[in-house]
């Protein structure tokens, strides 16, 4: 009797810290990850909203320190980044809600629709930005 051919089992492994550049994520998995990263964004800077938003709202002087604070570069790029962070995230909150109903959850569909997320929050954060540098 015939011993059975052996074939070659195919060898899988992890992927290493060297192929992780390499690796093309589709730009759903792209959304998906900013997603993440935004929402952790806008609670890791809440304190820094609510201390803004208390010293807007206390008393003429704090407003006024308020204005102050605002007018430093790094804080209207802290607030850019809050600005991006949250319109990111409802953008995509509105594509996953969509992708919860069974709207778009086709390959093509699902890779469209996550460009427009990106296309659209960072049309929306370049408007916000202009304006919160005073260009218009």
């Amino acid at each position: 009797m015939a011993e059975a051919v052996k074939q070659a089992r195919p060898e899988f492994r992890n992927i290493g810290i060297a192929q992780i550049a390499r690796y093309r994520l589709p730009w759903a998995g792209k959304v998906s990850i900013l997603h993440r990263v935004s929402g952790a964004l806008m609670f890791l800077l809440l304190p820094f909203v609510l201390y803004l938003f208390e010293q807007s709202i206390t008393s003429e002087l704090s407003f006024a320190k308020f204005s102050a604070l605002l007018s430093g570069g790094f804080v209207k790029l802290v607030l850019l980044a809050l600005i991006w962070g949250y319109l990111h995230h409802f953008c995509a909150g509105i594509r996953f809600l969509l992708l919860d109903v069974h709207v778009g959850v086709s390959k093509p569909a699902s890779a469209k629709s996550a460009i427009g997320v990106l296309v659209v929050s960072l049309l929306l954060t370049l408007i916000f930005g202009l304006k919160l540098f005073g260009l218009f």
